[in-house]
């Protein structure tokens, strides 16, 4: 697995980037890791547990020119990518009322423009290898999230954006996804889960009846990237233990039409 994997210092993508490496040493492998982060030490903790397969990259992605960052460290290292993984992001939790232009422009150049511009970038090794870009969205891209409304707006943007590439890159052989994940304990969300009688709270509202973990969503992930996948392209995958199907049950009273 030739693999680029961004926000990979923590949560989701230090997950990604360990099944990666886990799955191609099961199969007798070294798996061939491009890690993207902006926390160096962090990116450099993940790069030395995963060993020699494994390189980094530190650069904020909301830079315009980071696609073609991460693309040269790619092409110094592959002569084609296997999967690109989108997975960095950030959470902007403003009323919209409130809400700066600053903070609005921020939260749509990660979570949305830096999938694009990686995409973009890294086209033509994705097209070599016929591989697959799978970028994380989130449960907020088809509901709203208060008091996140330019998060949920990034995601629902990133969805149309990676079912658009789904289309343009399909007879390429490339295929490109979205996982959106529900309540996910991560390092970003650690303020709220860290607490177990909330962490409780939240995980009897879920169908499953617990809060996700990072490798619940690494490994849908890892599945879209794979071969087992190879006839899977322009989805968004709910990786949210049912959440998703609550909203109506929760509206009592209600009779059909």
């Amino acid at each position: 697995m030739r693999a680029v994997v961004t926000g990979a210092a923590s949560g989701i993508g230090r997950a990604v980037a360990r099944r990666f490496a886990a799955d191609a040493a099961a199969r007798g492998e070294q798996a061939e890791l491009v890690l993207v982060d902006r926390a160096a030490d962090g990116l450099a903790a993940v790069a030395d547990e995963l060993g020699a397969g494994a390189s980094t990259v530190v650069v904020d992605l909301a830079r315009t020119d980071s696609g073609e960052v991460v693309a040269a460290a790619a092409r110094e290292r592959f002569d084609g990518l296997d999967a690109v993984i989108s997975n960095a992001g950030v959470v902007t939790a403003y009323a919209l009322n409130e809400l700066s232009e600053e903070e609005y422009e921020r939260t749509f150049a990660i979570n949305t423009r830096a999938t694009w511009l990686l995409a973009k970038a890294t086209y033509p090794l994705l097209r070599e290898a016929k591989g697959a870009l799978v970028a994380t969205a989130s449960l907020a891209s088809i509901m709203p999230v208060p008091p996140m409304g330019a998060y949920s707006a990034s995601k629902a943007a990133l969805v149309m954006i990676v079912s658009q590439l789904a289309y343009e890159w399909g007879p390429d052989g490339i295929r490109c996804n979205c996982v959106s994940p529900g309540m996910t304990h991560t390092g970003l969300t650690e303020g709220s889960y860290s607490d177990p009688e909330l962490k409780a709270e939240r995980g009897a509202k879920v169908p499953l009846q617990r809060i996700g973990t990072a490798e619940d969503i690494a490994a849908v992930i890892a599945f879209l990237a794979g071969p087992d996948a190879s006839y899977v392209t322009g989805v968004n995958v709910y990786v949210d233990g049912g959440l998703s199907t609550v909203l109506m049950p929760a509206i009592r009273g209600i009779t059909p039409a």
